[in-house]
């Protein structure tokens, strides 16, 4: 794919005369042991692009049920998206046991690791990055698209001087309600299991981000109880949460986030008025003062549509080497890789319970599992209260459709 601007991944061989399992190796070789991320939904690498050596990001995502038309669609949404604040999408490819969706690379890392490290930002510092995630977001509702999983982990920081955010994380995983440590970023429409706007649970999942980006903890964690999800649940059905009297906010930030934070939708502010907030407005970057509004990258940049179907289509199969791995056998990943298999690992052996819902199978089910028998959120939550008080269970993943 040709390059359009700075920071843009390098040309890519896209097309292909059929699906093969084989083009994955020969256009990319592992560059860096360590994982970029990882989730019970699939494994990011570090690769790199053996004409080029461009570095780029691999997620591998495991051939067969995890692999359907959720997963296509998004695909197919990412791939329209050309905005400097959104991960660019390059290609998808098949291996013997996984799809492997090829993305651009941001070397910085996600947003919450820089958190992390300083504990919270100042207003200025989180304007800036707040700015450019409003800006991202906005390029994403104008094509149709809604994120529905935003949160610091899904917002990365490209290598640059004068850093820049990317948003990625396109709803892969988006039948997975509870897919991390906390439901913190969730909007309370979403907790209904009702119908609900994806635009607006993006603008609740903005101020949830923008709060923890200024106070350094989640707006409706109780902190002497944060591993308690139901509490945490009950606070954002109830919009309970304050700002700590030791933590100095303007009342412009505050007023912005108050009017993220409403249970009402119709009430509750659009990225329009976002924008147009003071707080917002203050030290914007000329980049982003007027809406991007292309269609996306030029043809002769993206993936062609029907190989990239096709692509997907064919990773809905398990292919022979994930039968093999099945039975006992091996399995593939960039350089026989077996490290990031046996991370991924997901049996009670190593003190992890799959909760599987609504018939989702684990592959091993701990006895936790079994009081598990609605697909209700409040009973997710019990289920994972009750699994954390086993000292032996120190991980819970869930697997919701």
């Amino acid at each position: 794919r040709a390059a359009t601007r700075a920071g843009s991944p390098a040309p890519v061989a896209l097309a292909m005369a059929s699906v093969s399992t084989t083009e994955h190796d020969l256009q990319y070789e592992t560059c860096d042991a360590k994982n970029l991320g990882q989730g019970n939904f699939g494994t990011a690498k570090l690769m790199r692009l053996r004409s080029t050596g461009q570095l780029l990001a691999i997620k591998y995502i495991e051939r067969g049920d995890k692999i359907d038309d959720n997963v296509k669609r998004e695909l197919v949404n990412h791939r329209l998206l050309d905005h400097p604040n959104i991960i660019r999408f390059v290609e998808c490819l098949l291996t013997p046991t996984h799809l492997a969706i090829v993305m651009e690379y941001a070397a910085g890392g996600e947003l919450f690791e820089r958190i992390c490290s300083k504990g919270r930002f100042g207003e200025d510092e989180a304007r800036f990055f707040f700015q450019q995630l409003i800006s991202g977001l906005e390029y994403c509702h104008h094509h149709g698209v809604a994120h529905r999983d935003l949160k610091l982990e899904n917002t990365l920081i490209d290598g640059s001087p004068t850093p820049r955010l990317k948003i990625c994380d396109f709803g892969y995983s988006k039948h997975s309600l509870i897919d991390s440590e906390t439901p913190a970023y969730i909007a309370p429409e979403v907790l209904s299991h009702k119908a609900y706007d994806g635009k607006a649970a993006d603008v609740w999942s903005c101020g949830v981000t923008l709060y923890v980006m200024v106070v350094g903890a989640y707006p409706f964690e109780d902190p002497s109880d944060a591993r308690n999800f139901r509490k945490t649940i009950a606070r954002i059905v109830s919009v309970n949460y304050s700002f700590p009297a030791n933590v100095a906010l303007s009342e412009e930030c505050k007023d912005l986030i108050r009017r993220i934070f409403v249970v009402d939708t119709a009430r509750r502010f659009t990225i329009k008025d976002i924008k147009a907030h003071a707080w917002f407005q203050r030290n914007l970057p000329a980049e982003l003062q007027n809406a991007v509004t292309n269609d996306g990258p030029p043809p002769s940049e993206m993936q062609d549509l029907d190989q990239l179907m096709r692509v997907v289509d064919a990773a809905k199969t398990r292919g022979a080497a994930a039968e093999g791995a099945a039975r006992g056998g091996g399995d593939f990943y960039p350089d026989d890789d077996d490290d990031m298999m046996d991370d991924y690992a997901m049996t009670e052996e190593n003190g992890v319970a799959i909760i599987p819902v609504a018939g989702v199978i684990g592959h091993k089910v701990s006895p936790v599992a079994k009081m598990l028998g609605a697909v209700d959120t409040v009973d997710v939550i019990a289920a994972i209260e009750l699994a954390a008080e086993d000292d032996d269970i120190d991980t819970i993943i869930l697997d919701i459709d």
